[in-house]
Protein backbone atom coordinates (compact mmCIF):
# COMPACT_ATOMS: atom_id res chain seq x y z
CA UNK A 1 0.00 0.00 0.00
CA UNK A 2 2.78 2.44 0.92
CA UNK A 3 4.54 1.84 -2.41
CA UNK A 4 1.31 2.35 -4.32
CA UNK A 5 0.69 5.67 -2.54
CA UNK A 6 4.29 6.73 -3.19
CA UNK A 7 3.92 5.88 -6.87
CA UNK A 8 0.60 7.70 -7.26
CA UNK A 9 1.79 10.84 -5.46
CA UNK A 10 4.99 10.93 -7.53
CA UNK A 11 3.04 10.60 -10.77
CA UNK A 12 0.54 13.26 -9.70
CA UNK A 13 3.40 15.62 -8.93
CA UNK A 14 5.08 14.85 -12.25
CA UNK A 15 1.85 15.48 -14.19
CA UNK A 16 0.79 18.37 -11.92
CA UNK A 17 -2.50 16.59 -11.25
CA UNK A 18 -4.31 17.62 -8.06
CA UNK A 19 -6.50 15.37 -5.94
CA UNK A 20 -9.50 17.27 -7.27
CA UNK A 21 -8.53 16.59 -10.90
CA UNK A 22 -7.81 12.94 -10.16
CA UNK A 23 -11.15 12.57 -8.37
CA UNK A 24 -12.92 14.06 -11.36
CA UNK A 25 -11.24 11.54 -13.68
CA UNK A 26 -12.36 8.73 -11.39
CA UNK A 27 -15.90 10.05 -11.00
CA UNK A 28 -15.66 10.28 -7.22
CA UNK A 29 -15.17 12.87 -4.49
CA UNK A 30 -11.87 14.52 -3.65
CA UNK A 31 -12.31 13.34 -0.07
CA UNK A 32 -12.47 9.72 -1.22
CA UNK A 33 -9.17 10.06 -3.07
CA UNK A 34 -7.68 11.79 -0.04
CA UNK A 35 -8.69 8.90 2.22
CA UNK A 36 -6.78 6.49 -0.02
CA UNK A 37 -3.66 8.63 -0.34
CA UNK A 38 -3.53 9.29 3.40
CA UNK A 39 -4.11 5.62 4.32
CA UNK A 40 -7.39 6.33 6.09
CA UNK A 41 -9.09 3.79 3.84
CA UNK A 42 -7.82 0.78 1.91
CA UNK A 43 -8.69 0.80 -1.82
CA UNK A 44 -9.46 -2.46 -3.58
CA UNK A 45 -7.11 -3.82 -6.23
CA UNK A 46 -9.61 -2.69 -8.88
CA UNK A 47 -9.62 0.86 -7.46
CA UNK A 48 -5.82 0.92 -7.30
CA UNK A 49 -5.69 0.00 -10.97
CA UNK A 50 -8.34 2.62 -11.81
CA UNK A 51 -6.16 5.31 -10.25
CA UNK A 52 -3.06 4.15 -12.11
CA UNK A 53 -4.98 4.06 -15.39
CA UNK A 54 -6.32 7.57 -14.75
CA UNK A 55 -2.72 8.75 -14.46
CA UNK A 56 -1.81 7.23 -17.81
CA UNK A 57 0.03 4.14 -16.60
CA UNK A 58 -1.64 1.67 -18.93
CA UNK A 59 0.98 -1.06 -18.65
CA UNK A 60 1.05 -1.15 -14.87
CA UNK A 61 -1.19 -3.29 -12.76
CA UNK A 62 -1.07 -3.94 -9.05
CA UNK A 63 -1.41 -7.27 -7.38
CA UNK A 64 -1.35 -8.12 -3.70
CA UNK A 65 0.99 -10.90 -2.70
CA UNK A 66 0.62 -12.56 0.68
CA UNK A 67 3.94 -13.51 2.19
CA UNK A 68 3.99 -15.97 5.03
CA UNK A 69 6.83 -16.01 7.51
CA UNK A 70 7.22 -18.82 10.00
CA UNK A 71 8.57 -17.72 13.39
CA UNK A 72 9.49 -20.43 15.84
CA UNK A 73 8.95 -19.62 19.49
CA UNK A 74 9.03 -22.32 22.19
CA UNK A 75 8.76 -24.88 19.38
CA UNK A 76 5.36 -23.47 18.44
CA UNK A 77 5.03 -22.12 14.89
CA UNK A 78 3.56 -18.63 14.64
CA UNK A 79 2.28 -17.58 11.21
CA UNK A 80 2.60 -13.88 10.37
CA UNK A 81 1.00 -12.46 7.25
CA UNK A 82 2.43 -9.42 5.56
CA UNK A 83 0.59 -7.77 2.69
CA UNK A 84 2.83 -6.11 0.13
CA UNK A 85 1.87 -4.34 -3.09
CA UNK A 86 3.66 -5.79 -6.10
CA UNK A 87 3.66 -4.53 -9.66
CA UNK A 88 3.45 -6.57 -12.82
CA UNK A 89 4.77 -5.65 -16.24
CA UNK A 90 4.45 -7.35 -19.64
CA UNK A 91 7.17 -9.56 -21.07
CA UNK A 92 8.08 -7.99 -24.38
CA UNK A 93 10.04 -9.03 -27.46
CA UNK A 94 13.43 -7.94 -28.78
CA UNK A 95 11.91 -7.29 -32.22
CA UNK A 96 9.26 -4.95 -30.81
CA UNK A 97 10.25 -3.91 -27.29
CA UNK A 98 7.40 -2.70 -25.05
CA UNK A 99 4.85 -4.47 -27.24
CA UNK A 100 2.97 -7.51 -25.94
CA UNK A 101 2.98 -10.11 -28.70
CA UNK A 102 1.48 -13.53 -29.25
CA UNK A 103 3.50 -16.72 -29.57
CA UNK A 104 6.49 -16.99 -27.27
CA UNK A 105 5.24 -14.14 -25.07
CA UNK A 106 1.93 -15.78 -24.35
CA UNK A 107 0.64 -18.64 -22.31
CA UNK A 108 -2.40 -20.26 -23.91
CA UNK A 109 -2.99 -17.13 -25.99
CA UNK A 110 -2.75 -14.69 -23.05
CA UNK A 111 -0.05 -12.01 -22.62
CA UNK A 112 2.67 -12.94 -20.16
CA UNK A 113 3.38 -10.76 -17.13
CA UNK A 114 5.99 -10.93 -14.37
CA UNK A 115 5.82 -9.50 -10.83
CA UNK A 116 8.34 -7.23 -9.11
CA UNK A 117 8.38 -4.79 -6.20
CA UNK A 118 9.94 -2.11 -8.44
CA UNK A 119 7.53 0.74 -9.19
CA UNK A 120 8.45 2.12 -12.58
CA UNK A 121 8.45 5.76 -13.63
CA UNK A 122 7.33 4.82 -17.14
CA UNK A 123 5.67 1.99 -19.05
CA UNK A 124 8.16 -0.67 -17.99
CA UNK A 125 8.52 -4.07 -19.64
CA UNK A 126 10.52 -7.27 -19.24
CA UNK A 127 12.89 -8.87 -21.74
CA UNK A 128 14.50 -12.30 -21.68
CA UNK A 129 18.26 -12.04 -22.24
CA UNK A 130 19.45 -13.78 -25.40
CA UNK A 131 23.11 -14.63 -26.01
CA UNK A 132 26.21 -14.07 -23.85
CA UNK A 133 27.21 -10.52 -24.84
CA UNK A 134 26.40 -9.29 -21.32
CA UNK A 135 28.01 -12.22 -19.51
CA UNK A 136 31.15 -10.85 -17.87
CA UNK A 137 34.16 -12.82 -16.50
CA UNK A 138 34.09 -10.68 -13.35
CA UNK A 139 31.81 -8.11 -11.71
CA UNK A 140 28.28 -7.49 -12.90
CA UNK A 141 27.23 -10.26 -15.27
CA UNK A 142 23.83 -10.90 -16.85
CA UNK A 143 23.60 -14.34 -18.38
CA UNK A 144 21.40 -15.68 -21.14
CA UNK A 145 17.93 -16.60 -19.92
CA UNK A 146 17.79 -13.97 -17.17
CA UNK A 147 14.87 -11.55 -17.04
CA UNK A 148 15.68 -7.84 -17.26
CA UNK A 149 13.24 -5.06 -16.39
CA UNK A 150 13.41 -1.96 -18.61
CA UNK A 151 12.11 1.46 -17.55
CA UNK A 152 11.79 3.89 -20.51
CA UNK A 153 11.44 6.90 -18.21
CA UNK A 154 14.89 6.61 -16.59
CA UNK A 155 17.52 8.98 -18.03
CA UNK A 156 20.14 6.92 -19.93
CA UNK A 157 23.28 8.29 -18.32
CA UNK A 158 26.77 6.86 -18.89
CA UNK A 159 27.31 3.83 -16.70
CA UNK A 160 23.73 2.60 -17.11
CA UNK A 161 22.74 -0.66 -18.75
CA UNK A 162 20.43 0.22 -21.62
CA UNK A 163 18.28 -1.25 -24.36
CA UNK A 164 19.09 0.42 -27.68
CA UNK A 165 18.00 0.03 -31.27
CA UNK A 166 19.71 1.14 -34.48
CA UNK A 167 17.57 2.72 -37.19
CA UNK A 168 18.53 0.01 -39.70
CA UNK A 169 17.94 -2.91 -37.30
CA UNK A 170 14.74 -4.84 -36.64
CA UNK A 171 15.87 -5.90 -33.17
CA UNK A 172 16.95 -4.11 -30.02
CA UNK A 173 20.28 -4.72 -28.29
CA UNK A 174 21.37 -4.85 -24.64
CA UNK A 175 24.57 -2.94 -23.77
CA UNK A 176 26.25 -0.66 -21.23
CA UNK A 177 26.39 3.02 -22.11
CA UNK A 178 29.79 4.58 -21.41
CA UNK A 179 31.52 7.84 -22.26
CA UNK A 180 35.16 8.18 -23.27
CA UNK A 181 36.82 11.35 -24.52
CA UNK A 182 33.49 13.11 -24.93
CA UNK A 183 32.09 10.32 -27.09
CA UNK A 184 29.54 7.72 -26.02
CA UNK A 185 29.72 4.01 -26.75
CA UNK A 186 27.53 0.95 -26.32
CA UNK A 187 29.72 -1.67 -24.69
CA UNK A 188 29.06 -5.37 -24.00
CA UNK A 189 30.10 -6.78 -20.62
CA UNK A 190 31.64 -9.72 -22.44
CA UNK A 191 35.06 -8.47 -23.67
CA UNK A 192 35.03 -10.84 -26.67
CA UNK A 193 32.32 -8.69 -28.28
CA UNK A 194 33.14 -5.30 -29.90
CA UNK A 195 31.87 -1.98 -28.60
CA UNK A 196 29.84 0.29 -30.86
CA UNK A 197 29.92 4.06 -31.27
CA UNK A 198 26.68 5.64 -30.06
CA UNK A 199 25.39 7.99 -32.78
CA UNK A 200 22.18 9.76 -33.76
CA UNK A 201 21.24 6.63 -35.70
CA UNK A 202 20.74 4.82 -32.40
CA UNK A 203 17.76 5.21 -30.08
CA UNK A 204 17.75 4.33 -26.37
CA UNK A 205 14.51 2.51 -25.56
CA UNK A 206 15.02 2.34 -21.81
CA UNK A 207 17.32 1.68 -18.89
CA UNK A 208 17.64 -1.76 -17.29
CA UNK A 209 16.70 -1.40 -13.62
CA UNK A 210 16.50 -5.01 -12.51
CA UNK A 211 17.75 -8.45 -13.49
CA UNK A 212 16.43 -11.73 -12.13
CA UNK A 213 16.95 -15.43 -12.74
CA UNK A 214 14.46 -18.24 -12.24
CA UNK A 215 15.37 -21.72 -11.09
Amino acid sequence: MDKWIELVKAKMSDLKVTQEVLADRLGMSQGGVGHWLNKRRQPSIEDMNRVLHALGMDFLEVATVIRERLVLQDDEPCLAHKYNPYFRYPVSDWREPAQVRDGELSVYGKPRFELTDYHAQGAAFWLVVVGDAMTAPTGVSIAEGMMILVDPAIVPEPGKLVIAQWSDSTEATFRKLIEEGGQRYLVPLNPTYPKALYTDECRILGVVVQATAKF
